[in-house]
This record gives C-alpha cells, structure tokens and sequence, in this order.
C-alpha cells in the first residue's frame, strides 16, 4: 500500500480500526497514540461498552499526519498543533505583547516558511 502526502491511501477503506490496527498503519506504539490524543484534542476515538478504543478513518488520515510532522519535518508537539491549527482555518492565538519569542517559536516559524517555499517550488 503506497501512500499520498495527505496518507490517505495508507489507511484501509473502512470505518472503524481498533488501536492495534492504527498502531500497525502508523508505524508506533500504542503507547505513543494515547500520548497524542492528550496532546492533540482533534483525535477524538469512540469508545466501546468495554472502552476500547474506535478510531474513525479521519482519525488515522490525522495520526499519519500529525506522525509525519513530528518524525519526519521534525516539528515539536506544540509547532505540530499549531501547524495543524493554521490548516484547519481556525486563527492561531497571538502571544500577549511584549512576549519575547523563544527558539521552538522561531524553529517552527523557520520550518512553516521552508515549507511555504517547498510548496511553492512545485
């Protein structure tokens, strides 16, 4: 199974897959997937009468995403949510004036403009 950049051929035609299954499609731990769901509330799984987990195919399009972000564009988990903010179209909250910006703000800063340039080159 190859995978476009959005990771929507990687992930089965189905439903609903348990986390072992998204564990296996994403390439991590399970462990790493509740972590992420803390971390980033648009991971919304269903949960069973037993609680299991039940991600939904947009669940997996977002893991593999937010996977990519993280291991292979080398964003922090805050840089990650931020990034997936801004494409979603809701407005990112400013830092109160006067705040001195940090180096994960200018790293991802630096890291949305390469890939603007990225984007644009193609």
């Amino acid at each position: 199974m190859t995978a476009d950049r959005s990771g929507e051929a990687a992930v089965p035609d189905k439903f609903y897959f348990k986390i072992g299954e998204v564990s296996d499609i994403a390439g991590v731990p399970s462990y790493v997937l509740r972590f992420w769901e803390t971390e980033f509330k648009q991971i919304k799984p269903k949960r069973t009468e037993a609680g299991q987990r039940l991600y939904r195919r947009q669940d997996v399009v977002l893991i593999l995403k937010i996977k990519q972000l993280l291991y292979e564009k080398k964003f922090t988990i805050e840089g990650a949510r931020q990034h997936l903010r801004q494409r979603s179209g809701r407005a990112v909250e400013p830092d109160p004036p006067g705040t001195p910006p940090d180096l994960t703000d200018i790293r991802d800063e630096l890291i949305r403009i390469r890939d603007m340039i990225d984007a644009h080159r193609r």
